[in-house]
């Protein structure tokens, strides 16, 4: 496993021009168990997002499953026997599967099987990640932070 993405992050320098602020590659990955790797790419604590400054990398900041008012972009790889762990996020997760194959368990009784290319809206929802293949499934995930009944940590 190593996910290794290049990460390109713009901005405005102090006369308004366009600059490009972060240019790097492979930075904040982490894992929370085995045979899984994330490398958490931006994230955000308030909604509407303030983009008129970058202080620090945001990239960098110590996040879980979501952020309470804010974002989360990452990119996370399941290779084949990730240990399960079975959640619920308090946000609205866009995921797309990039490469690979992976079963959503959906609760106890459904499971979902998602196809590199396959987009998954998920809503606050008790889930699980299995993957039964061979290769490691890559998934960019977007968590925007939710309220609702459903939207418990």
């Amino acid at each position: 496993m190593g996910l290794n993405l290049r990460r390109v992050v713009t901005g405005h320098n102090k006369a308004g021009k366009p600059v490009v602020i972060f240019d790097d590659r492979g930075e904040h990955t982490s894992s929370w168990r085995p045979h899984m790797q994330q490398q958490q790419l931006w994230t955000t604590t308030d909604l509407p997002v303030e983009i008129d400054s970058v202080n620090g990398d945001k990239g960098h900041r110590q996040a879980g499953t979501t952020i309470r008012g804010g974002s989360i972009f990452k990119v996370v790889e399941f290779g084949p026997g990730v240990t399960p762990r079975i959640h619920r996020t308090d946000s609205i997760d866009y995921a797309i599967v990039l490469s690979g194959e992976i079963d959503m368990e959906l609760g106890e009784e459904q499971l979902v099987h998602l196809n590199a290319g396959d987009v998954l809206i998920q809503r606050a929802t008790i889930h699980n990640w299995i993957n039964r293949g061979t290769k490691p499934c890559c998934i960019a995930f977007v968590l925007i932070s939710a309220v609702g009944n459903s939207a418990i940590g």
